[in-house]
């Protein structure tokens, strides 16, 4: 398991996980089969997976956006996919959602779902079981499990 982040992951984590932090994405893009993307959007990852980054990539590597949309420009991914210069890519978020790059659609090495992979009625429930653990957790003078900062 190889782990790019913005800020260090304990080593402990990593350790636990058999995971290595790499420097930089273009570190990690050559050595890895799977990459999954977990990053907001916004602006500064806009087309954070563009042409070169995908030419980094194995050619039997696989690309899974769960992030957001704009993280990976459509346009070169669907060269990427249609010249086979990577395995495969899996998409259930979109650039322009609800519209799907044209040249994305026919592509046979490309799964692509819409953007509920949580939406099951377990999965639901235990997020809002969450919430409440987190107000309970602030209104008892506790840091929430949750807390982004």
């Amino acid at each position: 398991v190889l782990v790019h982040n913005r800020s260090a992951v304990a080593p402990e984590i990593l350790a636990r996980y058999g995971a290595e932090q790499v420097r930089d994405l273009d570190d990690l893009l050559p050595r890895c089969d799977f990459v999954s993307l977990h990053c907001p959007g916004g602006e500064a990852n806009r087309h954070l997976i563009n042409a070169r980054r995908l030419d980094l990539m194995k050619p039997e590597a696989f690309l899974i956006n769960t992030a957001r949309g704009e993280v990976v420009d459509e346009q070169a991914l669907a060269q990427a996919l249609w010249f086979n210069t990577i395995g495969g890519a899996a998409l259930d978020v979109f650039e322009r959602e609800p519209e799907v790059h044209n040249d994305l659609l026919g592509a046979d090495n490309l799964v692509m779902l819409p953007h509920l992979g949580s939406a099951t009625r377990q999965t639901r429930e235990d997020m809002g079981f969450r919430v409440l653990q987190n107000l309970n957790d602030f209104f008892q003078g506790k840091t929430p499990r949750d807390q982004v900062a």
